[in-house]
């Protein structure tokens, strides 16, 4: 029983710390990285749906949940209104299908 209760709490922390918990920022000093939001898709970095549960922000996939403290989360984003002064070019999709990387490049900006 010890064994079982062991491998199914390093499951759920294995779990939790790949998810993708987003804690939006009002300085730009307390982020991670600064995103900015764009107009279509095809301009974006990463297709971004934004999930009802935390249990659905798994991986590096495009899958956020917002959490209300930045203590819960796993990065800290500023949004600017510039694309200029942002690292992480993103679009909000209404779909999970289409959330996902267009530029791989910027992949480690997530981890």
């Amino acid at each position: 029983m010890k064994k079982l209760l062991v491998v199914l709490l390093f499951t759920l922390c294995g779990y939790f710390v790949h998810s993708q918990t987003v804690y939006s920022t009002d300085s730009k000093y307390d982020a991670d990285i600064s995103v900015y939001v764009a107009d279509s898709k095809y301009d974006a970095d990463l297709v971004v749906y934004k999930c009802s549960s935390r249990y659905d922000a798994v991986d590096n996939k495009g899958l956020w949940f917002f959490v209300e403290s930045r203590y819960d989360a796993k990065k800290k984003i500023f949004f600017t209104s510039s694309k200029y002064d942002a690292d992480l070019i993103i679009y909000f999709t209404d779909s999970k299908y289409d959330a996902g990387w267009r530029k791989e490049s910027k992949i480690h900006l997530m981890y």
